[in-house]
């Protein structure tokens, strides 16, 4: 039969308390395990980071990565990731990017955690259960690659947005039975990734309808202190009017080293270039999301930066 590693992370599926907390991983590892289905190899694991997943970032991930890359060397090759919601498409789609097709993995979480506030029994009313054996269904079924399950939904982990902060059906994306036409290889992660993911710093910057020399104003002041990647969405389909000073202060930000990705605000669709008033991409230097979300393009950008120094790398690898 064969092994599922079943490996917690924390969030609202493992809360207990008023207010919700984590409950140990120590006392609820073992609650867990009176819970899962009897017919199923399932060893359970402790995620190397216990948190809020609101309080997650790259580190976390890639130290999870870690784990399952070794985990591999144990011939695990199943994998169920329980994680908080807040954060679950990020997490989805860095472990998309850097496990690509290389194991069988399905992240889920909860709406509502597993156990009564007092961590005593199971709540009443949760999804939880639900979530966890549907997980535990569709990592057995499911071809090799990194998907998303959440209330009966089993979709590609790059695809995957939180698109409803309370409803039981919190995530969208592309379904699994669909072939995903953007495939990544995988990374094998190093200590040294970790230490450089805790300065990898994203900014995103979500156009607003104001004039064009106040957005010039407000992207100048990044030139005192520049991140790492900038990423612009734009309306509709990456859309965005500028002049040449706003064109300058780009310039600008892209030579402190800093890669600038042009993306959209809406969520459903790519970015399209077909129209005059992006004429200026042309010329600008800067990187087109060809990614499936914006926690893809996170993820995407992410990998990159973790293998690529310079702009020129970024360009040259960007549509790999």
């Amino acid at each position: 039969m064969k092994k599922i590693a079943l490996i917690y992370m924390g969030g609202t599926f493992g809360c207990i308390g008023e207010p919700l907390s984590p409950m140990p991983a120590n006392a609820f590892l073992p609650k867990l395990q009176h819970v899962l289905p009897l017919h199923l190899n399932i060893e359970c694991f402790v995620a190397p980071v216990i948190r809020d997943s609101s309080a997650c970032t790259a580190p976390d991930w890639l130290a999870l990565i870690q784990q399952i890359q070794s985990s591999q060397l144990q011939q695990f090759q199943h994998f169920v990731i329980i994680h908080g919601t807040d954060t679950l498409s990020y997490a989805s789609a860095v472990l998309a990017h850097f496990m690509g097709q290389s194991a069988h993995i399905v992240l889920t979480g909860s709406q509502y955690p597993l156990f009564n506030v007092a961590g005593d029994n199971t709540r009443e009313f949760t999804d939880a259960i639900d979530n966890l054996n549907f997980s535990l269904e569709s990592v057995h079924q499911s071809s090799v690659g990194v998907y998303l399950a959440f209330h009966h939904q089993l979709m590609h982990a790059q695809s995957a947005l939180k698109v409803h902060t309370t409803d039981l059906k919190a995530f969208d994306g592309q379904s699994a039975t669909q072939p995903l036409s953007m495939l990544t290889s995988p990374y094998i992660v190093q200590a040294n990734d970790l230490d450089k993911a805790a300065h990898f710093n994203c900014l995103n910057w979500m156009w607003q309808p104001i004039a064009t020399d106040l957005h010039s104003q407000n992207l100048a002041a990044l030139l005192s202190h520049t991140p790492d990647v900038l990423i612009l969405q734009g309306f509709g389909t990456g859309n965005i009017a500028v002049d040449a000073e706003l064109l300058n202060v780009l310039k600008a930000i892209q030579q402190k080293n800093c890669q600038i990705v042009l993306s959209t605000q809406v969520v459903h669709g790519g970015i399209d270039q077909r129209y005059a008033v992006s004429d200026w991409v042309k010329d600008s230097g800067i990187l087109l999301s060809n990614c499936l979300g914006h926690a893809d393009l996170y993820a995407k950008c992410l990998k990159m930066y973790l293998q690529y120094g310079s702009a020129a790398d970024w360009t040259a690898h960007w549509n790999d």
